[in-house]
């Protein structure tokens, strides 16, 4: 018996290092799922007013073990692996939403107050459209000629249409409507842009500034303002979302993301690589933000000007915004972004944009590109390539957008004066339709 005991405890020992091993191998993919439910379930309370956390969970065989909660004043949400295990929490601020991180952030500034008195849309009744080529287009991007299933996996949430500055039409599904904030994932590096482009504006940035970060005392001091916005800094990164790579690192489990970002090495030589990078626009927020407001930046620039009320950029636990990913606004104020950058910055009379900068903005970056980057110039996407070829030929060549992960989309068409604003939770996202939608009402509303 005494024989047995000890094989029993043996194994059991050898089956305790095996699973503990396991799951520090395993660790960094599960905070990337309870790290995106912890953010999530925290910034649907606090900015979108929404309690039904489960229904922005992306499809993840974590979802059944997943457990999260948030405290009954909405200040914070956390979420583990049967409640247990690589446990991740989230922290409310007003002004500035939810932050990753193991304690409540400290330091962040008095936000700016925003008003939507500047926003031409922001109080206008619904706009249900009389022309039956619009409602018609309108159909097809909600999947009304769909099945319930294929409908739900399409995920539209609103569509919002400006024509010639005037909104002419929008929808939106159940349990949204004009005053629900959405998160716009990598549209936010368009916003980046046109924050950069205040500071241009201002005198407080060059493009061609460079020796951005003290610690670059090496070949990365060549880097610019320009080619980090343009993602062709050359630093070393891959934005697979998978266990251990910098963007699921950078998101999940680095307080000082910018920090992180810059600690990279160069993969590339400045300039000479287009590699698509959250972690670029992150390091730019942090390269622009530091001395200049910190994470109120963006409220003081660009959301108080334009009257987006309801817009959030969240920051990460040092403080900087998380510019790549993580700002929230309602489908109309992303309509009025897309506005704002028709008018070549322009609004309400006043110009905060340098003058053409939307123009040298949407020009795609001219060198060596990473297959699927086709066309991104300067945070925004143009429906042409650098040879001047176009991409898409069921839109006009000047086609211009902002694009996120679940088929967030921004469409500006300068010669057609149109702006379709879409959001939506689409994990696999139906690309096609969402731009034949917008060829379908540019078409309507010629």
């Amino acid at each position: 018996m005494p024989r047995i005991r000890t094989i029993v405890l043996a194994a059991a020992a050898t089956v305790a290092v095996g699973v503990t091993a396991a799951y520090w191998y395993e660790r960094p993919l599960l905070v990337t799922g309870t790290g995106y439910a912890a953010h999530n379930a925290c910034a649907l309370e606090a900015i979108a007013g929404r309690d039904d956390a489960a229904a922005d969970l992306p499809p993840n065989p974590l979802v059944p073990v997943m457990r999260t909660s948030v405290a009954s004043d909405g200040s914070a949400a956390s979420a583990g692996i049967l409640g247990a295990l690589a446990n991740q929490e989230a922290f409310a601020t007003d002004g500035y939403g939810c932050t990753l991180a193991a304690e409540p952030p400290v330091g962040l500034p008095a936000p700016t107050v925003v008003t939507a008195d500047a926003n031409p849309y922001a109080a206008l009744p619904l706009a249900t459209s009389d022309d039956a080529a619009v409602t018609s287009a309108l159909a097809h991007g909600f999947g009304d000629d769909l099945g319930a299933e294929e409908r739900d996996a399409l995920g539209t949430r609103g569509v919002v249409v400006l024509k010639d500055g005037a909104l002419v039409a929008e929808r939106y599904a159940d349990g949204f409507g004009p005053e629900t904030p959405q998160l716009g994932w990598s549209m936010t590096k368009s916003v980046t842009n046109l924050l950069v482009g205040r500071l241009v504006e201002q005198g407080e940035v060059s493009l061609d500034d460079d020796h951005l970060v003290p610690s670059w005392t090496d070949e990365r001091s060549a880097i610019t303002v320009r080619q980090l916005m343009q993602m062709t800094s050359g630093l070393d990164w891959d934005e697979t979302y998978d266990l251990g790579t910098p963007i699921t690192r950078m998101l999940y489990l680095e307080p000082d993301m910018g920090a992180y970002v810059a600690s990279q090495e160069l993969a590339h030589a400045p300039g000479a690589y287009l590699q698509y990078s959250s972690g670029s626009t992150t390091l730019l927020c942090d390269v622009v933000t530091e001395g200049r407001g910190g994470a109120d930046l963006p409220r003081r620039e660009l959301f108080a000007p334009l009257g987006l009320a309801s817009a959030v950029l969240e920051p990460d636990a040092s403080g900087t915004p998380v510019c790549g990913s993580y700002m929230w606004a309602t489908p109309r104020e992303w309509a009025s972004i897309g506005q704002f950058v028709l008018q070549d910055g322009v609004w309400d009379g006043e110009r905060l944009l340098p003058e053409g900068w939307m123009a040298s903005s949407t020009l795609p970056v001219d060198t060596e590109v990473e297959p699927g980057s086709d066309g991104y110039a300067s945070g925004w996407w143009a429906n042409t390539r650098a040879d001047g070829s176009v991409i898409d030929e069921e839109l006009p060549a000047d086609t211009y957008f902002a694009s996120g992960h679940d088929g967030q989309k921004i469409v500006v068409v300068p010669s057609e004066g149109v702006v379709i604003a879409r959001l939506g939770f689409t994990p696999a996202a139906d690309d096609n339709r969402i731009v034949s939608m917008a060829a379908e009402v540019v078409a309507a509303l010629r």
